[in-house]
């Protein structure tokens, strides 16, 4: 990953411009438009809450229980297009009257045909949450043995192994001055230096090494090609798990690296960072040339990790290599073709 990072909103009429910006869909620059001629998007503001996606997540559990879809996305992006984008003005009685007109024989589409911009929630927001809840087959332990279990809900995981301790809250956006003044476009949890870190969706490795920003740090994209995570300011010495390398396909759920606090350094492997660490990113990529370029589309992902962490992987450390695996098998159930 370069190491730059594009400077986004520094006012509050900037913001605003921007918030109405987001109610339609952007071309790129004549040399970024895909040889399709569609228009891209090029700016995603994501910010349901905790409550919105943990509603939203629930009854599309509860549906698919009862033999029923009601795809949590589309609800989201329903109200991301009431809103405007603006989840501060979310409340639970509008999801509530959105799901029992879907009761009453209403659909999605009729009830969003005449909503203008719900074409645009519906791709941005489906950009994050695609691929994140789905079908799955997953190792439990019960009543003393290790069982495997068909299950239906988050397939991601929390970037943290379970029964590590954390501490985060909301800092996208926050004032950075290491090499040039700019907003975090990332979420920092802070944890002890050696916390096995976790792939949260499966993926290829498409990058890791060091960067002066980041330290060392991991860049994996998901199967489909629209996320990009972004792991950085490992550990010093043995920043990754062994054995991992630049092409593997990685699993969700598997150990890729330790919490450290390297970075902000031209040098290779020095701690320059204070406070140990994960800086978690997820920019979007909705055609090629946005992934390294001056418009790159980093999103606020606080109230997602919020969501993940009832979903956790728990890992078993070998004393003799020091190494962290997952204790729990799990593979993802190919449904989504």
């Amino acid at each position: 990953m370069k190491t730059r990072n594009l400077v986004i909103g520094c006012s509050a009429g900037l913001v605003a411009v921007i918030a109405a910006a987001l109610c339609c869909f952007l071309c790129l620059p004549e040399e970024g438009v895909p040889a399709s001629g569609q228009k891209v998007i090029q700016y995603v503001e994501f910010n349901p809450t905790y409550a919105a996606l943990d509603r939203a997540l629930a009854e599309d559990i509860r549906a698919h229980e009862d033999g029923e879809e009601r795809d949590w996305i589309d609800t989201l992006s329903y109200l991301g297009a009431k809103y405007g984008g603006d989840f501060s003005r979310y409340q639970a009685k509008d999801m509530d009257a959105l799901f029992q007109a879907l009761d009453e024989r209403e659909t999605i589409k009729t009830l969003t045909e005449k909503m203008e911009h719900y074409a645009y929630y519906r791709e941005a927001y489906g950009a994050v949450l695609d691929g994140l809840v789905g079908e799955y087959r997953e190792e439990k332990e019960q009543d003393g043995q290790t069982v495997w279990q068909d299950c239906y809900g988050l397939k991601a995981f929390f970037p943290l192994a379970r029964n590590f301790s954390y501490e985060h809250y909301n800092d996208f956006g926050a004032r950075r001055t290491y090499g040039y003044t700019r907003p975090h476009l990332g979420h920092d949890m802070m944890a002890a230096t050696g916390t096995p870190v976790v792939a949260i969706e499966s993926g290829v490795v498409e990058v890791m090494g060091w960067n002066q920003y980041g330290g060392w740090r991991i860049g994996i994209r998901s199967g489909e090609g629209r996320r990009y995570y972004y792991y950085a300011h490992l550990r010093q010495n043995r920043p990754f798990a062994q054995g991992l390398e630049e092409g593997q396909q990685v699993q969700a759920g598997q150990v890729i690296g330790y919490v450290g606090h390297t970075g902000y350094s031209t040098e290779e492997n020095v701690n320059n960072i204070q406070i140990p660490h994960l800086h978690l990113g997820l920019e979007l990529i909705f055609e090629e040339s946005q992934k390294e370029s001056d418009n790159e589309i980093w999103v606020d992902v606080y109230a997602l990790t919020q969501l993940l962490s009832r979903h956790t992987s728990e890992t078993v450390r070998n004393p003799e290599t020091k190494e962290h695996t997952r204790r729990f098998a799990f593979e993802e159930t190919v449904a989504e073709e």
